[in-house]
Parts: C-alpha cells; sequence; structure tokens
C-alpha cells in the first residue's frame, strides 16, 4: 500500500469516525443529556438586627456551626433596659390614675346623694311654699325665693351627674379591659421585646460565613450584619431546552462533583424551574424592547432542574455552597443507561486531570 493510500485510508477513517461521533453527540444529547454547568447550592441566611445600637459582644466565630436559637452577638442593651423600665412606671402611673377616677367618682357618687336630698328638701318646701301662698300666707316674693332655691338644686344635681359621666367615661372598663392600662400594658411590652432584641439570635442551624462584625460597631435596623449558611442544600443542573425534552420528574440521574473524582452517585430529577430571570417582565413603565442577535443560530436557553439524592443526602448538605458538579440525566432504554453510565464515569475520571 502506497503512502497516498494510507494517507487517504486515513482520512476516510477519520472522517467516518467524526461522522459516528457527531451522530452520537445527536443522539445523546437528545436522549442522555449531560451537562457540567451544576451546581450545590445551600440557602443564605442574612442576619439583620430588629433595633438599632452598638454592637458589645459578638459571640460567634468564622465558620462555626451554630444552631437556632443561638446567641450571635449583643447589642447594648442600657438604653432598652432604661426603655422598659419608663414603660413600668408608665403602666403603674395609669393604675394609680385609675384609682385616682374611681375615688373621683365615688366622691361625685356621694355629692349627688347629697344634692338630691337637698332638691327632695326644697321639693318639699315649693310645696308648701305654694300651698301657704294660697292662703296668703306668705308673699309672692317668698315663693319665689323658694322657686329659685329648687330649680338651683335641680341644677346642682344635673351638674353633677353630668362630671360623674364625664368622670366614668375617663375611668373606662375596669380591670385589664382598660384602655389607659392597654395601652401602658403594650408599650411595656414592646419595651421588653426591644430588650430581647439586643440578642441577636440564629433563626436557624448553620454555619457563620464570611464574618466582618467587630465589638463597637454600630447595628442598624434592617442592615445586615453576617450571614448563616443553611445546612439544607439544593443540587441544580442547567440543560438546554431540547436535551430535556424526554426528561419528567422521576427520571435518574448520576452526579460526578468535582472535589470527588471518579465518584459517581446516583440521584433523580425533583423539580423542573417554572422559568429563569430572561422570561421575567417587570412592570416598570417602559416599552418591550426586542432581542437582536447578529448570529444565524443562537444560543440555546438554558432551563434548571433540581435533583435529589436519597442516599446521599448527608454528602450534599456538607458541601460548600457553590460546590460544582457534571450531571448524566439516564434514559428509560437499558442500553441508554449503560452507555449514558459509561459516558458519565468516563468524564468522572477525567476529573483527575482537570
Amino acid at each position: 500500500m502506497t503512502p497516498d493510500q494510507k494517507f487517504t485510508r486515513y482520512v476516510r477513517l477519520s472522517l467516518a469516525g467524526f461522522v459516528v461521533i457527531f451522530i452520537y453527540y445527536l443522539i445523546a444529547d437528545m436522549f442522555m443529556p449531560v451537562t457540567p454547568q451544576a451546581r450545590v447550592y445551600h440557602p443564605v441566611v442574612q442576619i439583620a438586627p430588629q433595633i438599632s445600637g452598638r454592637v458589645t459582644k459578638v459571640l460567634v466565630n468564622n465558620n462555626q456551626t451554630v444552631k437556632a436559637g443561638d446567641v450571635l452577638f449583643e447589642i447594648d442593651s442600657g438604653p432598652y433596659k432604661l426603655a422598659l423600665e419608663q414603660a413600668q412606671l408608665a403602666l403603674d402611673d395609669a393604675k394609680l390614675q385609675n384609682k385616682r377616677l374611681d375615688t373621683n367618682v365615688k366622691a361625685l357618687e356621694a355629692q349627688i346623694s347629697a344634692a338630691k336630698a337637698k332638691l327632695h328638701e326644697q321639693q318639699l318646701l315649693n310645696n308648701r311654699g305654694e300651698a301657704l301662698f294660697k292662703q296668703r300666707s306668705i308673699s309672692e316674693q317668698e315663693l319665689e325665693s323658694i322657686k329659685a332655691n329648687f330649680e338651683a338644686s335641680k341644677s346642682d344635681v344635673a351638674s353633677l351627674e353630668a362630671q360623674l359621666a364625664e368622670a366614668v367615661l375617663a375611668r373606662g372598663e375596669s380591670g385589664a379591659q382598660n384602655l389607659a392600662l392597654r395601652h401602658a400594658a403594650n408599650q411595656l411590652a414592646q419595651a421588653e421585646l426591644n430588650l430581647s432584641y439586643t440578642q441577636v439570635r440564629a433563626l436557624s442551624a448553620g454555619v457563620v460565613s464570611n464574618l466582618q462584625l467587630l465589638d463597637g460597631a454600630y447595628a442598624v435596623t434592617g442592615s445586615p450584619l453576617l450571614a448563616i449558611v443553611a445546612n439544607k442544600a439544593d443540587l441544580v443542573a442547567d440543560f438546554r431546552e431540547k436535551s430535556l425534552l424526554n426528561m419528567k420528574p422521576g427520571s435518574l440521574a448520576q452526579v460526578v462533583f468535582d472535589s470527588r473524582p471518579g465518584e459517581v452517585y446516583n440521584a433523580h430529577i425533583s423539580t423542573f424551574e417554572a422559568g429563569v430571570s430572561d422570561g421575567q417582565l417587570s412592570a416598570n413603565g417602559s416599552l418591550s424592547s426586542t432581542e437582536t442577535s447578529n448570529r444565524w443560530v443562537r444560543d440555546a436557553q438554558r432551563q434548571r432542574i433540581h435533583l435529589v439524592m436519597p442516599d446521599n443526602a448527608k454528602l450534599i448538605a456538607n458541601m460548600p455552597s457553590g460546590a460544582r458538579a457534571t450531571v448524566q440525566l439516564l434514559p428509560e432504554s437499558t442500553i441508554g443507561q449503560w452507555l449514558a453510565s459509561a459516558q458519565i464515569r468516563f468524564i468522572s475520571w477525567l476529573h483527575y486531570i482537570y
């Protein structure tokens, strides 16, 4: 065989190999897709104080594991203790004021009783005066004086009854339902709550990350001061839309992590992401913008799926957030699953190299 014939043979074999690989790629991308665009994500909880004040003590260290309820740092409690004492004084003052109002009500009730007794006396005098006037025993001037005293007594009773109604209204309901006591009790509860906020606690278990907080820093309400990486983990993978055509929730998958080369783990699809940021429209009052591309074949849109590893849940829970992985989806056919497993195992060994 001449050198030209050997070269021609090599070219033909190369072209045949390229065609076989290209066809395999097309089929594999449709029925057993693989993607290196996969990561482990942990929810990150930003810790922000609910009150403002000077940080007096940081009780955790960077990368420290914490449990829900652990105190992370403390804020100067002095002003909030004074506020609590002031609220307690306001409550005591409200109770004392109610006692004063009760005493005032009783005093007005006694005055009304005396005024009604005097009114009864003046009514008797008025009746007797009218009878005597008819008998010409008293003068008209004396009768008018008696009537004036009778009307004055009625006015006194009406005035005292109005004062009693106002005093009862100011006193309000008795017991815990009293409005003044409820206001004071509410202020006391708020002061106690604010004092409890001086100890900032973790609401979920996790690991403190990127801690930059030091004693003496000023905490502002609602401004995050540290972050906790939660123990819960989520494995996500991004595939081209076409590659997910034959996949559904529950489809089997195999996963290789960059940090654990040569190891292949079983998984399955749990859910498909509802959408991506490219498909989100905001009501911002602007006109719609069209997509522009100079490419004849545009880039394929990727969609995100979520996977679970029931047999290795603790493994991904202990991985750092952002850990990279490669995900191989398995078809339903036995031959396809064998080819896909061989493909992902080949990739897992490549991770020893790069």
